[in-house]
């Protein structure tokens, strides 16, 4: 009679990835999407990174990259990649960035890196937009995640109370105990307390405040595509 296996000689269980696994995953994937001979779109954030260092390894295959931070723009010239400045480029074929927040419908919150107007702004120079994430971004309604706003620092406390009629609470974001200063020298309002169930309305109505530079909800700039980082891979979604 052949004795039964022990317990220890069953096959261990892999462990589930962790969310810097997932980004580096979706980092690598979105390669794919990368034009050949072209100069692509860079967005910032912790995801992106692992995108700029997937992308170096395919540096002599395109001919550059506009950026939308300097933390990234730093980034791609550390490993050799040409950045240039949007003024520079009439069209880009593709950008790729991150989302704190995007829903099923391909529309996203952005700016938790302080990035949100020339993350836009990149957006808007390019034919489209693949946003890279690990699943815990997608959500049904955008609103969990604090909203970005950034603001002429003059405004900020007129754009708050503004956000406080909605039901909002605003507050200024800080570094090192002072209000944090974006590349663009504005300051940065977080929202939190908002179910935003019409993005397009949204972003429409915020972005007409004296005093907005930009709002970080992403629904006229929408991502056309998402690559989402799961326990069992890249899961594609696309948006129409």
């Amino acid at each position: 009679m052949t004795a039964p296996a022990s317990p220890s000689s069953a096959p261990a269980a892999s462990a589930p990835l962790s969310q810097d696994e997932l980004k580096a995953q979706v980092g690598r994937a979105a390669l794919a999407y990368v034009v050949k001979g072209e100069i692509v779109g860079v967005g910032t954030g912790s995801t992106v990174n692992k995108f700029i260092d997937a992308l170096a390894t395919i540096k002599d295959q395109i001919k550059g990259a506009v950026s939308s931070s300097v933390a990234s723009t730093e980034r791609l010239r550390a490993l050799g990649i040409p950045v240039f400045d949007s003024n520079e480029v009439e069209e880009l074929a593709v950008y790729i960035d991150g989302a704190d927040e995007i829903d099923h419908r391909g529309f996203m919150v952005k700016g938790g890196g302080a990035a949100l107007t020339r993350e836009k702004i990149v957006a808007a120079q390019s034919r489209k937009f693949v946003c890279i994430a690990d699943e815990s971004k997608l959500v049904g309604t955008l609103g969990a995640f604090p909203l970005p706003v950034e603001v002429i620092p003059m405004a900020a406390q007129r754009v708050m109370r503004q956000f406080a009629s909605m039901g909002g609470i605003a507050q200024v974001r800080e570094k090192d105990g002072l209000p944090l200063v974006t590349d663009n020298g504005q300051h940065i309002v977080d929202v939190t307390g908002l179910q935003i169930s019409d993005p397009l309305a949204f972003e429409s109505e915020v972005s007409q405040w004296p005093g907005v530079v930009t709002v970080g909800v992403f629904a006229h700039q929408k991502a056309n595509v998402c690559l989402l980082g799961t326990a069992t891979g890249v899961k594609t979604m696309q948006f129409a």
